[in-house]
């Protein structure tokens, strides 16, 4: 028997309950990368990807002027659209996906965030990759508004509306985040591949990163997680620079698919690797 009743209240077996925290893990790692905010429309077909536009929005964007309009326009341009248990596994492509190289952080930042990043369009995505972690690892309202107000320009999203923020809070609302009767899960978030979206002069990149993400609570339930912003070079008070948030809305949602396979590589992300001079 998997329960027992005592009194009209049912008492669970270990190998019941674990399963059942098991699932509960699983839920909130799909509420805290997103997955549970999907939107059926953007779903074509049940277990398959809707392909990618082909509206000329590339073209559109090349011929638009430096400036808001061209930042907007990058910025808003749909990506590929995915299931949620496209980031939950797949088969291994049997080619290799393209590779992006990404310098290591030289630093520690504000709110304890590593930087030190180039004013290139691999070191946007090396200090986006580094903030997204942070936030993560931590899983901490408090840290992620700490770490918002350090790494946010002025007219960025605030931080009540931003997607990491929200996942967050999805996470720590779910059961697996407010289970007080075991040692609180703990969130592991590693870069894997990475996509710039779009470059609007030397100093403005959208980019993209995609992450895997573990929690460890009753059980262990990874996930990958892709997330873009808009960021910005801006210089610091030491003579030197640093990327951040830049404002404007918010990109459009990327596409969060496993990592090495053929659905990744066809939503455009590279492979991460590390600077061989670091």
């Amino acid at each position: 028997m998997s329960r027992e009743s005592t009194g009209g209240v049912e008492r669970w077996d270990r190998r019941r309950l674990l399963a059942t925290l098991g699932a509960v893990t699983v839920a909130a790692m799909v509420l805290l990368l997103g997955l549970g905010y999907a939107v059926a429309g953007t779903i074509t077909t049940v277990g398959r990807p809707s392909a990618p536009p082909q509206d000329g929005t590339a073209q559109q964007v090349a011929a638009l002027r430096p400036g808001p309009a061209r930042r907007d326009a990058i910025a808003s341009a749909p990506m590929l659209a995915v299931p949620p248990q496209a980031g939950r596994g797949g088969a291994p492509a049997a080619l290799p996906a393209p590779s992006i190289t990404v310098p290591a952080a030289g630093q520690v930042g504000p709110a304890q965030v590593p930087t030190g990043y180039p004013p290139t369009p691999a070191g946007a995505v090396g200090q986006l990759a580094a903030i997204e972690v942070a936030v993560l690892q931590r899983m901490s309202v408090a840290d992620t508004d700490a770490i918002h107000r350090a790494w946010a320009d002025p007219g960025a999203p605030p931080a009540a509306d931003w997607e990491l923020m929200s996942n967050v809070q999805a996470f720590l609302a779910s059961r697996a985040g407010q289970d007080a009767t075991a040692m609180p899960p703990l969130v592991t978030a590693t870069p894997v591949a990475a996509q710039v979206k779009g470059t609007d002069g030397p100093h403005w990149v959208l980019a993209c990163v995609l992450l895997k993400a573990t929690a460890r609570a009753a059980t262990t339930a990874t996930v990958a997680y892709g997330h873009c912003e808009r960021m910005r070079w801006t210089t610091t008070t030491d003579g030197g620079g640093r990327w951040v948030i830049a404002p404007g809305p918010p990109a459009s949602r990327a596409p969060s698919t496993w990592p090495g396979t053929d659905l990744a590589a066809h939503a455009g992300w590279r492979t991460w690797t590390s600077d061989p001079k670091e």
